[in-house]
C-alpha cells in the first residue's frame, strides 16, 4: 500500500499488515534473542520465557506501520501517537525564536498555541513531519530525563526542535523530547531536507512527547485527553480557530 493514493470514496485499497520493525530496533531485538537463545539452551526456564518475551516487547516498541496522510494545504497532521495532554499558549522555544545566523527567520517570540502528545512505552515512537516542506532547523539540546509529562519537560529535559518551512513561508515547529526512560532521540532528516506531510522524521526511544507549536491564529482541532495517530490524525487546520468540546465517556 505504500505510496498509493486511496480516498473517501473508495479509491485504493487497503488491508491490514503486520507492521515493519525499524532498523534502529532490530540489533536491540536480536541481542535480547540471542540471550534468550542462551537461556533457553541452558535449560534456565525461569530466565528463557522472560528474555522471549522481552523480544516481542522490544518488537511492538520499534514497530513501524504505514499510514495513510490527510492531504490538504491547510492541514496540519499530528507528529506522533499518544495522548493530547497539555494545550497551552506560550512562546516558541528560544531556538526556533531567532535567527540562526542562515539568514532564515525564526517563529518570534509572541506567544502561540503549543499542543503536547505524550508517548507511553506501548505507543509507536517514529515521529513525522506535521506538514510539508523544507527542513530549516534540527537542534540538538541534552538535557535531564524528567517526566515528560510536565510542563517544565519542554526546557530542561533532552530534546531535539525541527522546523520546516512551506514554500510560502508558513512554518512549523516541533520538538522531541525525552521522557523519564528515553535515553536517546534519534534523527532522520537534517536542514535542507525537503519533506511531504507524514513522513518519518525521527523516533526517540522508550517513552517521551512530542510539543507541536501551531501558526498564529490557529487552534487545535484535538481536545485534551484525546489519542493521536501519528501521520493522519488531523491536529488542526491552519487559520482556523474553533471552539470544540467532548466529553470524556
Amino acid at each position: 500500500m505504500s505510496g498509493e493514493i486511496l480516498d473517501n470514496r473508495g479509491r485504493g485499497q487497503a488491508g491490514w499488515n503486520w507492521p515493519s520493525i525499524h532498523p534502529e530496533g532490530r540489533k536491540f531485538a536480536l541481542l535480547a534473542a540471542a540471550i534468550a537463545a542462551f537461556f533457553a539452551f541452558m535449560a534456565w526456564e525461569t530466565l528463557a520465557w522472560p528474555t522471549g518475551v522481552l523480544v516481542l516487547g522490544i518488537a511492538a516498541f520499534f514497530r513501524d506501520p504505514q499510514r495513510v496522510t490527510p492531504r490538504g494545504d491547510n492541514l496540519i497532521i499530528a507528529p506522533a501517537d499518544g495522548l493530547i495532554t497539555l494545550i497551552t499558549k506560550t512562546a516558541p522555544p528560544r531556538e526556533l525564536q531567532i535567527d540562526d545566523g542562515s539568514g532564515m527567520p525564526g517563529m518570534g517570540t509572541e506567544p502561540i498555541t503549543r499542543v503536547s502528545i505524550f508517548m507511553s512505552v506501548f505507543d509507536v515512537h517514529i515521529n513525522r513531519t506535521p506538514i510539508g516542506g523544507t527542513v530549516r532547523r534540527v537542534v540538538y539540546i541534552p538535557g535531564k530525563y524528567m517526566n515528560a509529562g510536565l510542563d517544565k519537560a519542554s526546557e530542561e529535559n533532552e530534546r531535539q526542535h525541527i522546523l520546516v518551512e512551506r514554500g510560502d513561508g508558513l512554518q512549523i515547529g516541533f520538538t522531541q523530547i525525552a521522557g523519564l526512560i528515553a535515553k536517546r532521540i534519534i534523527p532522520f532528516v537534517k536542514p535542507g531536507d525537503m519533506l511531504a506531510a507524514g513522513q518519518r522524521v525521527g523516533l526517540i526511544r522508550f517513552g517521551s512527547r512530542v510539543d507541536v507549536y501551531l501558526p498564529a491564529g490557529t487552534e487545535p482541532m484535538v481536545l485534551l485527553g484525546q489519542k493521536t495517530i501519528a501521520g493522519e490524525t488531523v491536529l488542526a487546520e491552519i487559520g482556523q480557530q474553533p471552539l470544540i468540546e467532548g466529553v470524556a465517556q
